[in-house]
């Protein structure tokens, strides 16, 4: 099969090109190439089965991985998650598929049922038995088992050297890690599942009050689940979203939210505070609400300065969410335990509560699009072929001028 395979030498022949944007730079010494005769996938256990990608979209976590992009560094003191990877890998856990083998014990699938991923590589994947206390209750992304064998080890799809990612012509799953795709459903909507779960998890697990303010740091593809999760499940709760880009910004206003500029970020206070009528107080640096205004911040990007603001504007005794990912960092804490704000971390989804039914965060998804409550039409914005990967990362690392919010590999 053809696929990219992370975690191997450089392309040596590809020029770093003379520019200001790092991402464009770190794209062109990436430790990831297009392998066009790569071994197939077999079954990992006899209850798995083989996809055919036919969408795969690229997660923020992925483009990190790819850019080398994890900010400053700090003294260092381990990566506390490597013995939950392994390499190399072929990454891409956002997958719609077909189904076109079966392990001998697979159970409720058939050849040619068109799925998307839960990626999870917890016990029911790895065939551990008994299962961890978080896996009976559906909590899988905070699995025990995640270096166990026999499968290398590796917290998703994609991030074990055994369990091959979407960025292939082949993937292998679990067969309780795909969920069938109602038949109306296109596959530009279906990719969605997987961002969508991750902000289903981190919102309903800490919601905002009734009738309250919640600030959506960042409009990528988690912010704007994030904001369509807050106007479909949410509609009495004010929104307010933090975008840095045009297209970002018009998908956010789309969905009914109110939208300010990322920077500076003296500014991002002043209009926060203006908007929730939080309370700005001087200071010799940037001010803070106090008191503020927003009962709960969705923090997608997770950097300094969205900590930083973040903790200004809250109210007392509210709540700082981070649902992005990125490298280590120090930031100005003060206003964390001066307002007793807790700051909360959310590990992509399992089975969520929404309205008094609890089931796989994938599977809400897909019934709330088909009952019409939510809506990301337009959220996908640019499709490639794999043979096309640099130009597909190159959308993304600049994304002022692409107008890109989701990109996706398409093998259809």
């Amino acid at each position: 099969m053809k696929a990219l395979l992370y975690g191997v030498a450089p392309d040596p022949s590809v020029a770093v090109p003379d520019t200001d944007n790092h991402l464009l730079r770190s794209l062109a010494c990436t430790p990831m190439r297009l392998e066009p005769e790569m071994a197939d996938p077999g079954f990992l256990l006899p209850d798995w089965v083989i996809t055919r990608p036919r969408l795969t979209g690229i997660c923020g976590s992925d483009s990190k991985q790819v850019f080398m992009d994890w900010g400053r560094e700090l003294p260092p003191t381990g990566n506390p998650m490597k013995a939950f990877f392994s390499l190399p890998q072929v990454l891409g856990h956002e997958v719609v598929a077909d189904v076109v083998a079966l392990g001998p014990e697979a159970q409720g699938l058939e050849i040619g049922d068109r799925v998307v991923l839960n990626p999870w590589l917890s016990c029911g994947p790895r065939g551990v038995e008994p299962m961890c206390p978080p896996c009976r209750t559906g909590d899988y992304s905070l699995c025990a088992n995640f270096a166990v064998g026999p499968i290398a080890p590796g917290i998703h799809t994609g991030t074990s050297r055994d369990a091959s990612g979407g960025y292939a012509e082949l993937m292998p799953a679990h067969d309780s890690m795909l969920f069938k795709v109602p038949a109306a459903m296109p596959d530009e909507v279906a990719v969605f599942a997987d961002p969508f779960a991750v902000m289903l998890h981190a919102i309903t697990r800490n919601p905002p009050p009734n009738g309250g303010k919640a600030m959506v740091y960042g409009a990528g593809a988690l912010g704007t689940c994030a904001t369509a999760i807050l106007r479909g499940l949410y509609p009495d709760v004010e929104v307010l979203v933090v975008a840095r880009f045009e297209a970002q910004a018009a998908m956010a206003r789309k969905l009914g939210a109110t939208v300010i500029g990322h920077e500076p970020a003296i500014r991002v206070i002043e209009e926060a505070a203006a908007w929730s009528g939080g309370v700005l107080q001087a200071s010799d640096g940037l001010p803070m609400c106090y008191p503020g205004g927003i009962d709960v911040v969705y923090d997608t990007v997770a950097k300094m300065e969205t900590f930083e603001v973040a903790a200004r504007v809250l109210k007392a005794r509210s709540t700082l969410v981070k649902a992005g990912v990125h490298g280590p960092t120090a930031w100005e804490d003060t206003p964390l335990y001066f307002k007793e704000i807790a700051m909360v971390g959310s590990n992509a989804f399992g089975f969520e509560d929404v309205e008094g039914v609890r089931q796989h965060g994938i599977a809400h998804y897909l019934d709330l699009v088909a009952d019409g409550r939510i809506d990301l039409t337009g959220m996908l914005t640019h499709t490639f072929a794999l043979d096309a990967w640099r130009d597909a990362f190159g959308a993304l690392a600049t994304q002022d001028a692409s107008g890109a919010i989701k990109v996706a590999f398409d093998f259809r």
